[in-house]
C-alpha cells in the first residue's frame, strides 16, 4: 500500500513547450525561463493562415509555448499521438525504475479536450477530406490509446476523460475511483493538449483571456498587479498511479469536483461551488485545512480566476500556506494544464523544492517567489475549467 493510505504517483512523463521529457520541463521551470517563444503566425492582427489562401488567420509573431517537433514517427502521423505515446512511455519506464510492477489489470485514462487538431485542420483545408483509410484512422482519439495498450499488453479499461482545463484532475479522481472499486490494479493516466493552431489562439485572444503580444512574465502575472491573462501552451503529461507504489513521487489523498452551472466562461462570483470543491476535497482526503502548506493554483492570470482562488486560500488555509501558479513559465496547457501542474508538485516533493515563477509586481502576500524549499505539508491542486468545471485534489509527499 502507498504511504498515508492514498494512491501513489509512481511514474511521471512529460512533453511540453520546453521539449520532450520530464527533465526538460523541470530544467525550464528551475531556471525560470518561460517555455513560450515568439512564433510566426500567432500575432494579434487579422490576415490569412500561412499556406492556406483565403482562410482567416493570425499573422505576425506571437508568444506561445508550442511543443516542438519530435517523437517517434511510428507513434503516429501527428504531434498529438507522438506526444501522448512518448509521455506515457516515459512514465511507465520511470515507474519501473522506481520499483513498480504492473498488476494483471492496467487501465488507461486519457484526459483530452481536443484531439489531433493539426491533422483535422489539414484534413479539411489541405487534403479536402480525402485520405487513405489508414491515415484517416490516425484522426480518431481511440487510435493512440489502442496502440499504447497493444504496445504494453494492457487489458484494463481504457477511456477518455474531458473536463476542459480541469481534465487532469478529473483523470486523477477517475483513476482513484477505478482503483477503489477494484476495476483495475494500476492506471496509466495521460493528459494531452496540442491544440495551438493560429485559429484557436486567435479566438482566445478575442475572448480577452490570452496574451500573445508581450513576454510571458510581463503579460501573465497570476496573483499580481498588471496581469492581462495567460500565454497559451501545449503539453502531454503522464502518470502511473497505483496502490502498490514502492517509491512514489507523491500520494493522492483525495479530491472533489463540482460545477458552477452559471455561465459558459465566467465563475459564479459568490463562489459556492468552488468553495464546495475545496471543502469536499479536504473531507475526502481526511485532512484538516491546517495541514495544507501549498496551494498549487489554477492561476491563469485572469482577474476572476485569481480573485476566486485567492479568496478561498485566505478563507481556508493558514497564513503561512504558500500560493503559486506555474502558468507564466510553462503556459496554460488547456486540457493538460492540471496534469502539468500536478507533475510540478509531485516532482517538487521528490526534489525538495517548488520552482515558482518570480514575482514581477505587487503581489498577494501568499505568493511564492522563485525556487522555494518544500516541507512535508500537503499540497492542494485546484483547477477551474472553462464552463464551470471546478476540481481540487490533495497531494502528500511520500512518507
Amino acid at each position: 500500500m502507498s504511504p498515508r493510505g492514498g494512491i501513489g504517483i509512481c511514474g511521471v512523463g512529460a512533453v511540453t513547450g520546453y521539449g520532450w521529457g520530464r527533465e526538460a520541463l523541470w530544467e525550464g521551470l528551475r531556471t525560470a525561463k518561460p517555455a513560450a517563444t515568439l512564433t510566426r503566425g500567432y500575432g494579434c492582427g487579422e490576415g490569412s493562415v500561412p499556406g492556406v489562401p483565403g482562410v482567416p488567420g493570425v499573422p505576425g509573431d506571437g508568444w506561445v509555448a508550442r511543443v516542438p517537433e519530435g517523437g517517434d514517427p511510428s507513434d503516429g502521423r501527428g504531434r498529438f499521438a507522438r506526444a501522448m505515446r512518448a509521455a506515457a512511455r516515459e512514465a511507465i519506464d520511470d515507474a519501473h525504475r522506481r520499483g513498480w510492477r504492473e498488476g494483471r489489470r492496467v487501465g488507461l485514462l486519457h484526459a483530452v479536450v481536443l484531439g489531433e487538431v493539426d491533422l483535422w485542420r489539414d484534413f479539411y483545408l489541405l487534403e479536402h477530406g480525402d485520405l487513405r483509410a489508414r491515415d484517416y484512422l490516425a484522426l480518431m482519439p481511440s487510435t493512440p490509446m489502442s496502440t499504447l495498450m497493444q504496445e504494453y499488453g494492457f487489458h484494463g479499461p481504457a477511456m477518455n476523460v474531458s473536463a476542459m482545463c480541469a481534465s487532469g484532475n478529473a483523470g486523477l479522481l477517475t483513476a482513484k475511483l477505478w482503483l477503489e472499486a477494484g476495476l483495475v490494479d494500476d492506471v496509466v493516466l495521460v493528459a494531452t493538449d496540442l491544440s495551438l493552431t493560429p485559429e484557436n489562439v486567435r479566438h482566445f485572444v478575442r475572448l480577452g483571456v490570452t496574451v500573445v503580444d508581450t513576454d510571458p512574465l510581463d503579460g501573465c502575472r497570476p496573483f499580481q498587479e498588471g496581469s492581462r491573462g495567460f500565454v497559451m501552451g501545449e503539453a502531454s503529461v503522464a502518470f502511473v498511479v497505483s496502490r502498490r507504489a514502492r517509491a512514489p513521487y507523491s500520494t493522492l489523498l483525495g479530491g472533489a469536483m463540482s460545477h458552477d452551472a452559471f455561465h459558459a466562461t465566467s465563475i459564479d462570483p459568490e463562489l459556492p461551488q468552488v468553495r464546495l470543491a475545496f471543502h469536499e476535497a479536504l473531507r475526502d482526503a481526511g485532512v484538516p485545512a491546517s495541514a495544507v502548506g501549498y496551494l498549487n493554483a489554477h492561476g491563469p492570470g485572469t482577474r476572476q480566476c485569481d480573485t476566486a482562488e485567492a479568496a478561498i486560500a485566505d478563507e481556508l488555509f493558514a497564513d503561512d500556506a504558500g500560493l503559486y501558479s506555474v502558468k507564466p513559465l510553462v503556459g496554460h496547457c488547456q486540457g493538460a494544464a492540471a496534469a502539468v501542474e500536478v507533475a510540478v508538485a509531485a516532482l517538487g516533493y521528490d526534489r525538495g523544492h517548488v520552482p515558482a515563477p518570480p514575482r514581477v509586481s505587487e503581489a498577494h502576500p501568499r505568493l511564492l517567489h522563485g525556487t522555494v524549499d518544500v516541507d512535508d505539508r500537503l499540497t492542494v491542486k485546484s483547477s477551474l475549467g472553462m464552463g464551470g468545471h471546478n476540481s481540487v485534489v490533495v497531494l502528500a509527499p511520500p512518507a
